[in-house]
């Protein structure tokens, strides 16, 4: 009568991780592109 109940865990954790890795290679992949576009309007501005 003393046992805690368990807390349920996340459906598993690969998923969890999985889909954490893939929400930071998206967002790397956009600051990425933002900052090529930074460096082409840069350059363009230079010419």
């Amino acid at each position: 009568m003393t046992d805690k109940p368990r807390k349920t865990s996340p459906a598993k954790p690969a998923d969890s991780r999985e889909e954490r890795l893939k929400q930071a290679l998206k967002a790397n992949m956009a600051r990425r592109k933002q900052q090529a576009r930074a460096r082409k309007a840069a350059k363009t501005g230079e010419e």
